[in-house]
């Protein structure tokens, strides 16, 4: 019985993400999920507490997948600038294959349900950012981050991970913003290949 529960919770959210990638981006109410789902909103209310607990589903979904991939990134590539590389295009990649995840990673689908989903929201910005940060710093360490020759002070010129971190971090979030903001059209891969050897150096 516990597995049949499973089933049916991993089937909500299922078709919460399916209507999350509809272009337009209205608010999804549990009666639209409901319908689409053929039960009453009393079912759905069986296996969530509230939409709140579906939108935390997907975000846990979203963690397990991201972090899973990170790490084995991480175990897998020796090189800091190419585990730096591997982590970005695999973000840009997974909201592309993904584009109702896409709009729970920007906030978008977020905006009228509660705050705490958008702090989580932030939190896993936040991991992200360490997360690259973690292997640029490796990077820094194997002399392959090129000091900026354009700076004078020759402090100032040494590799500063956090700062990149940053900056990837931001483009990557541009993208996702892009991709959702286009309808889906303007897919987050679509000019990597150009881009990120001038974000990575």
């Amino acid at each position: 019985m516990a597995t049949r529960s499973g089933e049916r919770k991993n089937q909500i959210l299922q078709v919460l993400a399916e209507m999350l990638e509809a272009p337009k981006g209205e608010k999804i109410t549990t009666a639209a999920l409901a319908e689409r789902l053929d039960v009453s909103e009393a079912a759905l209310y069986r296996h969530f507490a509230s939409k709140a607990q579906m939108y935390e589903g997907l975000i846990g979904f979203v963690e397990e997948t991201v972090f899973g991939l990170i790490n084995k990134i991480s175990t897998e590539q020796e090189s800091g600038l190419k585990q730096t590389h591997a982590i970005a295009a695999m973000l840009l990649s997974f909201a592309e294959k993904n584009p109702g995840m896409t709009r729970v990673l920007i906030g978008d689908a977020l905006v009228y349900e509660h705050e705490r989903l958008q702090m989580r929201i932030n939190q896993l910005h936040d991991r992200l950012e360490a997360a690259l940060k973690q292997s640029l710093r490796l990077a820094a360490t194997q002399g392959e981050i090129d000091k900026d020759a354009d700076v004078a002070d020759a402090e100032d010129a040494a590799p500063d991970p956090g700062a990149r971190a940053n900056l990837i971090l931001a483009f990557i979030i541009g993208r996702w913003h892009q991709y959702a903001k286009s309808g889906f059209k303007r897919l987050p891969t679509e000019l990597w290949q150009k881009q990120g050897p001038m974000l990575l150096g």
